[in-house]
């Protein structure tokens, strides 16, 4: 039996695409995505809290985008795959479906084939053995009337026949166009490659420049520094945690390990020692735009999420790369264009780290210290979204904390200027190469269910007290200002009065500091969308212009920019539910957080840029009565078997002592 959270099966994929096709037979289908269709939570809720197991789990669905090939409009379905039923099927004209991996593949190899754009080619006057390879983006929106399915390629030249060849090092001055829908070549159009917006009359040869490889065998193995030597994790009586399907149970922690193609991981049912904390963390989107206002530049603005998908584009993790030790995978699973299941091996990797010191005391009237490892169990995920890695991590550690973790890696999107030349825009990485000022912003969506499901959302600023000399004769004093959150919206973050956000439940009371049960939420204070609200940038994105939001819990409503991203043309997510008129007070609420990173790049991120990391972090705040990990073992030379490195340095103090 399935759990009612498993991703779908493959059997449960071509069920669906099965009772799909023969809802519109005999017009043949192009499917664009099938996931898991999650059961309504008051149904998930009742069932989940089933002690006895007496009740049925909620039936199977799921949901497709898709396009009958007699039309382009897409269109959304849901099916019931219990009654193999067809329960809702709906068109939306106005909207454009995420990208697929058979597009995209399609596209790139019709521009690569494409004769307009070989004669372009040949303009460039390529030595022998060169090509010109593309990374096809969505379009993006600058246009209110625009309705076809647009994609834009931009080119780049690949010199050296080797499949890690950077081929961003050498970016071509031309990006053609094309429709989606029909694959035809729309337009070939010229890029800048001067500070201002001026394009050349015509394409001009190539100015050769030698590309700057990562290709470890282009760059031989004598480019390699020699004095790293191995490291090795190793837990000689296996890991700690426990795996029945995709329950996992950790160090007090229990949860269900979930997987869309659109957000990748997501932990459900989130339990620790027994107490519920949270239905529902996941990603629920990010926004990627760019600050050159250089056509087609300005229109660069990637949804990763909502036009792709971090599922979709996860990457298969393997062992001694991604994840060291001791490591479990779970699959993924995806839809090809005419609705086959295809199964990705083990997109999500979870391991246990050492990550230093958890606490330490040392008594200095005897010099008798007690410490603890921090231990912390890591789920993640690496997806690639054409030039960028993004990784995903989800850390539980024994304090009964949750941290969320973002590293962006991989290579920066780059485009051609001259030679000897600079801009405003961006940096320039390599001789010819420019790489645009843009932002990376992520929005976190988390379902709390502290000790149950009506929860309240609060912010806590620190105040000093003046002018009350009786009460603060010092002037010294500050206390904690406390405001509750009585309707959804947005919220910004204060670092001069240290503001934070918690989660609370006001029926649930800590016996010892007399306040609500709650955790607080430890924001990434980030800079917000440098967009103006004029543009369809803000417009379309309009959850990355705060870094707090508050919503009322409603089944659906998951993804921060809407359902539909690519090449929206307004935000029909946040900006709708942040303005509705209703309590959030002692209800089912969700707190969303956006947070990122400005960049601009430095040649030290070319070619492929060191990880810049982000941190979430979810602490408890009152919910327990003492340090959650004060239970955990102290930490000893007979457990943890170190060893001494001899050196020719004379210590002082003699020979070092082990912790007992």
């Amino acid at each position: 039996m399935f759990h009612p959270l498993d991703p779908l099966s493959p059997a449960e994929h071509r069920k669906a695409s099965q009772i799909l096709r023969n809802y519109h037979a005999p017009v043949p289908v192009r499917f664009k995505a099938i996931d898991l269709l999650e059961a309504p939570k008051q149904d998930l809720l009742a069932y989940l809290q089933d002690g006895k197991f007496e009740l049925q789990p909620p039936p199977r669905k799921a949901y497709s985008y898709y396009h009958r090939n007699d039309d382009g409009t897409l269109r959304k379905a849901t099916i019931n795959l219990a009654t193999e039923t067809i329960e809702s099927d709906t068109e939306h004209p106005e909207s454009q479906g995420p990208a697929d991996i058979d597009e995209i593949d399609r596209i790139y190899n019709l521009c690569n084939a494409h004769p307009a754009i070989q004669e372009e080619i040949k303009k460039l006057k390529l030595p022998d053995g060169a090509y010109v390879t593309n990374d096809p983006w969505t379009y993006g929106t600058d246009d209110p009337n625009e309705r076809r399915r647009l994609y834009q390629c931009y080119m780049y030249i690949v010199l050296k026949d080797d499949p890690e060849a950077n081929h961003y090092s050498l970016p071509a001055p031309f990006a053609p166009i094309f429709e989606a829908n029909t694959f035809e070549l729309l337009k070939i159009q010229r890029l800048p490659l001067g500070v201002d917006a001026q394009l050349d009359e015509e394409m001009k040869p190539w100015d050769p420049v030698k590309p700057v490889e990562y290709s470890a065998s282009l760059l031989g193995d004598s480019y390699f520094r020699r004095d790293l030597k191995p490291l090795h994790i190793v837990q000689p009586q296996g890991p700690s945690f426990q795996i029945d399907g995709r329950h996992v149970s950790w160090q007090k922690w229990t949860f269900h390990m979930g997987w869309t193609v659109r957000e990748g991981p997501v932990l459900n049912n989130v339990f620790y020692d027994g107490r519920s904390l949270f239905h529902r963390v996941s990603m629920s989107e990010m926004t990627v735009p760019y600050g050159d206002p250089r056509s087609p530049y300005h229109r660069k603005q990637a949804f990763d999420l909502g036009d792709s998908g971090f599922g979709i584009t996860s990457n298969t993790l393997t062992l001694g790369c991604d994840c060291l030790g001791h490591i479990a995978y779970f699959d993924g699973i995806r839809t090809s264009g005419s609705g086959e299941p295809v199964v990705m091996k083990n997109v999500i990797c979870m391991h246990e780290v050492d990550n230093g010191i958890g606490w330490k005391h040392t008594n200095f009237r005897n010099n008798k210290a007690s410490m603890v490892r921090n231990r912390q169990l890591v789920i993640q995920c690496t997806a690639t979204v054409m030039n960028y890695e993004y990784v995903l991590a989800f850390v539980l550690d024994q304090a009964a904390n949750l941290h969320i973790e973002v590293k962006a890696t991989g290579i920066v999107s780059t485009m051609p200027i001259r030679q000897n030349t600079y801009s405003p825009w961006g940096t320039v990485v390599a001789p010819g190469v420019l790489a645009a000022n843009h932002q990376h912003l992520f929005c976190l969506r988390i379902d709390p269910a502290l000790d149950g499901v009506q929860n309240s959302v609060v912010y806590d600023d620190l105040v000093p007290v003046r002018g009350e000399p009786d009460l603060d004769p010092f002037g010294c004093a500050f206390r904690v200002q406390t405001v509750n959150i009585t309707q959804p919206g947005g919220y910004d973050l204060d670092v001069s009065r240290s503001r934070t956000y918690r989660i609370i439940n006001p029926k649930h009371i800590n016996p010892v500091s007399g306040q609500p049960v709650s955790y607080k939420l430890h924001a990434a204070p980030s800079q917000m969308l440098m967009m103006g609200k004029q543009t369809f940038n803000y417009k379309r994105g309009v959850f990355s212009s705060r870094p707090i939001w508050v919503t009322k819990y409603r089944d659906g409503e998951l993804w921060a920019a809407g359902e539909f991203t690519n090449q929206s043309r307004k935000d029909t997510g946040m900006e709708i539910w942040a303005n509705r008129k209703e309590s959030v007070e002692n209800e089912d609420v969700v707190l969303w957080h956006t947070f990122g990173v400005t960049h601009v790049t430095r040649p030290e991120d070319f070619p492929v840029m060191p990880v810049e990391v982000m941190n979430v972090s979810l602490k408890p705040s009152s919910f327990f009565e003492l340090n959650p990990s004060n239970d955990v073992p102290r930490s000893s030379q007979s457990h943890n078997q170190s060893t001494m490195v001899e050196h020719e340095e004379v210590s002082l103090a003699g020979c070092g002592k082990c912790c007992l």
